[in-house]
């Protein structure tokens, strides 16, 4: 992409507000294909991003300084002991009026997902306060919520003894694990993470976010932060339905149980070679009727890894479907031998 015609998408995405791909292509007299690349060059730069599904989607500037022309209308700090999770949504969905600034969909959803991770800092982060911002941008919602406690990673990573922190980032992506079973179910991060357009942990040294219309997620390091911060973002005019995120993952013919899951293996390893990798990645997904693997991003498959998840491990456990996603057309064979050429 030259700098001109970089320069010059965005300067008419910035006058325009919110525009489709096809209208960019009309007025730059360009193909479809032409300009479909141009888009994902600049949503990989952080440039703009993408509002709405299928033929509804549109692309907005990102603007470095949001922060100052949004309404930044909440924010306060908590005392967590005593604390409910309605109080605080009440509170927050008063001051910035979402009802009326949020689109039906979006205020279900951002209700939803306010009152599952408030309530993690509640009950989870054994943290004496917590503290909340909401902003309301001209065409989405953000809120924050962060606590100063133990850190949801590492909450998971002690309760259940595993290997590390990274291994508790799996576990907490699989859903059903949760460090108060008799009172949690284990789905609320699980649901949250898929239910905006854009959400993010942050815990210790590591963020985890999820770019659910680019259904992407990615994995950084960074420099140790105590406690757990979670950013939550969506569209204002949100087309997203709440119902068919559970429906997605607890489908009827699961009974709408939590029956479902998908697990992104790259944030594992990209290259994968072991029986203990393999044990590592399906620890707990028997406790599933299907699990989708997303290979994305994965480079490298050996033999043994290849046996323990398609021969092993569906042989010890028969009531679990393992299916496979983007999976890499050079990595096939391997998984092909194993399985008799029946994916």
């Amino acid at each position: 992409m030259t700098a001109y015609m970089k320069d010059k998408i965005l300067n008419y995405i910035n006058d325009k507000g919110p525009v489709s791909g096809a209208t960019l292509a009309k007025m730059f007299n360009i193909s479809r294909q032409a300009i479909n690349k141009h888009i994902k060059t600049l949503i990989e730069k952080g440039e703009i991003r993408k509002e709405g599904t299928t033929r509804g989607v549109q692309y907005i500037k990102i603007d470095r300084h949001d922060q100052e022309e949004g309404i930044t209308a909440f924010k306060k700090k908590y005392l967590l002991e005593g604390l409910e999770e309605h109080t605080v949504f009440e509170q927050f969905e008063s001051t910035l009026n979402l009802r009326k600034n949020l689109g039906k969909n979006a205020y279900e959803i951002v209700r939803y997902a306010f009152t599952e991770i408030m309530n993690n800092a509640i009950e989870h982060s054994n943290s004496r306060y917590c503290d909340v911002e909401g902003v309301l941008y001209p065409y989405r919602c953000r809120f924050i919520i962060r606590d100063y406690g133990i850190g949801v990673f590492f909450s998971i990573y002690k309760t259940f003894d595993l290997e590390d922190e990274n291994s508790a980032i799996l576990e907490v992506m699989k859903g059903k694990k949760t460090t108060m079973e008799k009172r949690h179910s284990g789905e609320g991060i699980f649901f949250t993470s898929k239910s905006g357009d854009y959400v993010s942990f942050r815990s210790h040294k590591v963020k985890l976010s999820f770019e659910n219309i680019a259904e992407d997620v990615l994995l950084e390091t960074h420099k140790h932060q105590k406690g757990t911060e979670v950013i939550f973002e969506i569209s204002r005019r949100s087309k997203r339905l709440i119902n068919d995120i559970f429906n997605k993952y607890a489908p009827e013919e699961y009974d709408y149980k939590f029956e479902k899951t998908r697990v992104y293996v790259r944030l594992l390893q990209k290259e994968l070679v072991s029986r203990s990798e393999a044990k590592r990645l399906l620890f707990g997904v028997e406790r599933f009727k299907e699990v989708l693997l997303d290979f994305k991003g994965v480079t490298m498959l050996g033999q043994a890894f290849a046996d323990e998840v398609f021969r092993v491990f569906k042989k010890q456990h028969p009531g679990t479907a393992i299916k496979i996603e983007n999976l890499s057309s050079s990595l096939e064979p391997m998984i092909f031998h194993i399985v008799d050429n029946k994916i």
